[in-house]
């Protein structure tokens, strides 16, 4: 999942806003005729953009300076309220500009970003620097328990308080100085980083002419290679570095000189060359101590870590610690299975990384009969996006009606109308499921507008899913077409993603800076995590799960199957993830500049930095010269530093929370239990960041949650 923008106030704005006509369409939002007030993309161009964000850039400064100006003395309305609703025409150009950088972006919109980002991070800063501003807040501050608050009220005084206080506001002359020049410096350091990895990920290519050596793939996938090339003008099966073509290809691909060419290729990205990263993590995590050091701390996970579940680094560490003592074992097995095993089958020497996942589909298909090859016929996209729409519907009562007149930003795009089970709209809802050479890679929720409430009128979420899914095969003169059939990884991604979607869409907060996923980092998983739980279970796929030609619903025997697959190298992808959670905290708790040894290269000093990180779970041999931080955007650009470990512990938190429905099929017959639901939406989904998330778990829970339930879902405890 992905957040917009950086900005550092509440950007959404519950008063009525006065919007004097203009030929930019992002300035006259206020005459926008589409549905529900949705983006006009058929009418923003490029040349918009900067002198839209420059008007908002400087109405929401006026607005700062009204609120300071009051001659009023500072109440929580006139000062934190007016506050939460600095920068509405900001939000509207920041909501656009900032998806499209990540879904659909070009070299005009990337050269827009640079030259925008220090003008962001100046406004921002300008704003939380603004001492005058400060005081207002503070006075509000301290009289807070007289105030006599609600819960949500006295959560939105805290959070703007601890924004100013934990950002600056409390420094001096001098600091407040540095702590502007780092800011503007980490934007754009993150953003060169970022930029870097997507454009690595495009230039990369093998063109292949001989179908021989493609040996193993099968005939979708092939056909996917073949479309590939076309598109480029080229004859032949055409290799790239995205998830749709890398995944098929490492499981399947007997060619195992190739598999390790994709491999090194995939894994030595940002690593020296025209796009080089390692120097920009190098001034990113040194630019981040330094941040972290102004504000006294030691590192920048003590820094960072604040107003978290885990709250400190001791406690992310020894959960860390606890699961890798937990896995450590059962995930050794499993490779030492798979080694023999591809041992029988004639492998010599030690497994190396290219080929773990090969074996791997290998030795499952042989123990269980089951495969993505045999599993994608079942999970048609159409049909796909009808169960995870159903789920939402049996869960929660909502239904989703597609609506054509809502414009989008690319063909391949869907908006859908939101209704709740009253039938009173709740949402627009985008989705975006196919790689493109603007996309960056993975998959993510965001928003286009925020949920905020203004009275008793409830202005409602514009929520977005971009993934990059397998993608139909077009018909041709020797290739019979077919629609886009997903595999099992690709539904579970779809699930996770629609999870956040479900926490942005069902929100009823007061503020736009609480609603939604605007909570902690390591909070913002457990409704995205605990919505795959589903899809192992029959009763779900049976709502869907139909042969896209023969419309058969998926047999027992192969659910079954599924059932059985479920605890396979579970062991292996929680140590896999460990690494990563490992890698980041190793950057992030440095307490003194990093710098590479005497005699040593900036790329030797990273790589062998992130090795040693990584090495204390490792179960399969490293390959000298290679490193994934260098493409690590998740907490080099976006907004995971210090924070990878939230998957895990929100991971553990689902395990528990999906334990709480299954009670429920075991009393009352069915996982899709309403009263269940009702619980999870009312105290988890609806609420937003209103209170402290384990205030909010507890509620629907009726304890604290324990790790039992994660271990026993992945087989380590019977």
């Amino acid at each position: 999942m992905a957040i917009a923008a950086a900005a550092l106030v509440g950007c959404a704005s519950k008063t009525k806003q006065t919007v004097v006509e203009n030929d930019n369409p992002l300035l006259n939002y206020a005459n926008w005729t589409t549905p529900h007030g949705a983006y006009p993309f058929d009418q923003i161009r490029a040349e918009h953009y900067m002198p839209a964000f420059e008007q908002a850039f400087k109405e929401g400064l006026e607005e700062i300076d009204a609120i300071v100006r009051n001659p009023e003395k500072p109440t929580f309305d006139n000062t934190i309220v007016a506050l939460d609703n600095v920068g509405h025409t900001l939000s509207v150009v920041a909501g656009c500009f900032f998806n499209l950088t990540s879904a659909e972006t070009n070299d005009t919109l990337d050269a827009i970003e640079t030259e925008l980002m220090p003008k962001y991070t100046e406004y921002s800063t300008s704003i939380i620097l603004n001492d005058s501003l400060f005081q207002r807040v503070k006075a509000v501050y301290e009289q807070r328990e007289q105030l006599r608050l609600k819960p949500e009220q006295m959560k939105l005084l805290e959070d703007t308080y601890e924004s100013f206080a934990n950002n600056g506001a409390n420094l001096d002359s001098i600091g407040k100085e540095k702590y502007r020049e780092l800011s503007n410096r980490l934007s754009l350091l993150t953003l060169a980083y970022g930029q870097n990895v997507l454009k690595a990920t495009n230039a990369w290519t093998k063109l292949i002419t001989d179908e021989s050596q493609l040996a193993g793939l099968n005939d979708d996938t092939k056909a996917m290679l073949r479309a590939n090339a076309e598109k480029k003008g080229q004859k032949g099966w055409l290799l790239n570095l995205k998830p749709t073509t890398t995944i098929p290809f490492m499981q399947d691909c007997d060619n195992r000189e190739l598999r390790q060419e994709l491999y090194m290729a995939l894994n030595t990205r940002c690593i020296g060359g025209e796009f080089d990263n390692t120097q920009n993590i190098v001034d990113i995590v040194n630019a981040r101590l330094e941040y972290a050091q102004l504000f006294g701390k030691e590192d920048y996970a003590q820094k960072s870590l604040h107003k978290t579940c885990a709250e400190t680094e001791e406690n992310v560490m020894n959960f860390l610690n606890q699961l890798r003592d937990a896995y450590m074992p059962a995930a050794n097995a499993e490779v030492a299975e798979l080694q023999e095993y591809a041992k029988s089958l004639g492998f010599e020497g030690e497994l190396q990384p290219w080929d773990f996942s090969y074996y791997s589909k290998k030795l499952k298909d042989a123990k269980y009969s089951i495969s993505d090859d045999i599993l994608r016929p079942y999970f048609e996209l159409e049909a796909v996006k009808k169960g995870v729409f159903g789920l939402a519907q049996r869960l929660y009562g909502l239904t989703f009606v597609e609506n054509k007149d809502i414009p989008v930003y690319h063909p391949e795009v869907s908006a859908y109308d939101v209704y709740d089970a009253k039938g009173k709209f709740l949402a627009v809802y985008y989705s975006d499921f196919h790689p493109r050479d603007g996309k960056r890679g993975g998959a993510w929720m965001n928003d286009f507008q925020s949920q905020y409430k203004v009275g008793r009128n409830d202005h409602r979420p514009h929520i977005i899913n971009v993934m990059n899914f397998t993608r139909p095969v077009e018909a041709t003169d020797s290739v019979e077409g077919k629609p886009a059939l997903l595999t099992y990884d690709e539904v579970e991604t779809f699930l996770h993603e629609f999870g956040h979607a479900l926490h942005g869409m069902l929100t009823r907060c007061t503020y736009s800076s609480q609603s939604g996923t605007n909570v902690p980092r390591d909070f913002v998983e457990l409704p995205s995590q605990f919505n795959e739980n589903f899809l192992g279970e029959k009763e779900f796929l049976d709502t869907f799960a139909k042969h896209y030609i023969t419309n058969e619903p998926m047999p027992q025997d192969l659910i079954d199957k599924i059932h059985a697959a479920q605890t396979y190298h579970a062991a292996y992808a929680c140590v896999r993830q460990l690494s990563f959670g490992y890698l980041d905290m190793a950057w992030h708790t440095l307490r003194e500049p990093f710098a590479p040894a005497e005699n040593q290269s900036i790329q030797d000093a990273v790589i062998a930095f992130g090795n040693n990180a990584m090495e204390q779970v490792r179960v399969i041999p490293n390959v000298a010269g290679t490193q994934m931080e260098t493409a690590f955007t998740h907490i080099f650009s976006g907004g995971y530093s210090a924070g990878y470990y939230s998957y895990k512990w929100s991971e553990l938190l689902d395990a528990d929370a999906f334990a709480q429905f299954q009670k429920a099929r075991d009393v009352r017959g069915s996982i899709f239990d309403k009263k269940t639901a009702d619980s999870f939406r009312k105290n988890v989904l609806e609420r937003g960041g209103t209170e402290e998330p384990m205030v909010l778990y507890r509620r629907f829970r009726g304890g604290n949650p324990t790790i039992d339930a994660l271990l026993e879902r992945d087989g380590i405890k019977k």
